[in-house]
């Protein structure tokens, strides 16, 4: 894949139906994805890829462990600049957030149908089975991994502002 498929992938990812819940705090979250996706140069040509994402609860960092991973393969000067990072930043943490993709979870079905019929109809069985887990998102067929990555990235935005407010109610940051 070029730099510009990846770009294509990313700008024409879009989420049809997010998940009810963000991505908990103090355990592990797993959404079910339906990631739907026109066949190129075939019209009327969709596949439905579904399956899971588990997301890790996030791990709190602190300056001194960040600054070891910052400095793996980084030289001198990079190492400076860690330390003072180190020696200035007592009240900084970073969240760490980790996502495991299976892909012995996802299944694969074609249909023979207007794209919008079948973001509707997969829409209609996710809200009458009630999965509020569940993510529907339009993506770029040939690149559907990014389009996946894409997600799990909006997510991590979406839920980082919650998470950082459990932490300091715990009093871990």
């Amino acid at each position: 894949m070029k730099e510009d498929d990846f770009q294509y992938a990313i700008e024409n990812t879009q989420v049809i139906l997010a998940p009810e819940q963000k991505i908990a705090t103090f355990g592990t979250t797993s959404f079910r994805f339906y990631l739907i996706s026109e066949l190129m140069d075939r019209v009327n040509e969709v596949r439905v890829r579904d399956g899971k994402i588990h997301a890790d609860r996030p791990q709190i960092l602190t300056p001194e462990h960040f600054s070891r991973l910052l400095l793996e393969g980084f030289g001198e000067k990079a190492k400076r600049y860690a330390n003072q990072l180190r020696e200035h930043a007592h009240n900084m943490a970073v969240l760490r957030y980790g996502f495991q993709f299976r892909k012995t979870d996802v299944t694969e079905q074609m249909f023979r149908d207007p794209i919008e019929s079948v973001i509707a109809r997969t829409k209609s069985h996710v809200q009458h089975r009630d999965e509020p887990l569940s993510a529907i998102i339009q993506g770029v067929d040939e690149a559907w991994e990014v389009c996946l990555l894409k997600f799990t990235i909006d997510m991590i935005e979406r839920s980082s502002g919650g998470n950082i407010g459990d932490f300091r109610k715990r009093g871990l940051i």
